[in-house]
């Protein structure tokens, strides 16, 4: 018995080591996104006055994809993955590295 809980021990130890740290999905966005698409969201930051391309207004994501928060689209396009003929060039990739764990982020719709 004893040795079965050494086992499971170590076992539950090893999956810790594993966990993966949860990003402030709030933060994450009032850091790297805000200052051009606003803290609200509707792309109207400090800085998107001198861009060449007006940046998008993402409160309105889900009434542009029927009504349904597009999270693959989304995530795709922020790390860089997937992104459209046209896009602006001026948004930087915060593909893997920047962050390093899982974005907690609460979407209001």
């Amino acid at each position: 018995m004893t040795q079965r809980l050494g086992l499971i021990g170590l076992g539950l130890l090893a999956l810790a080591g594993c966990a993966t740290d949860v990003v402030d999905g709030k933060q994450a966005y009032l850091e790297d996104c805000s200052a051009c698409h606003g803290t609200n969201g509707k792309g109207d930051g400090p800085m998107a006055r001198d861009l060449a391309k007006a940046p998008a207004d993402l409160t309105t994501l889900a009434a542009r994809y029927d009504g349904t928060y597009p999270r693959d689209y989304v995530m795709s396009t922020i790390d860089g993955l997937h992104r459209q003929e046209g896009f602006s060039y001026e948004m930087p990739e915060f593909g893997a590295g920047n962050r390093g764990g899982i974005v907690a982020a609460q979407v209001l719709i």
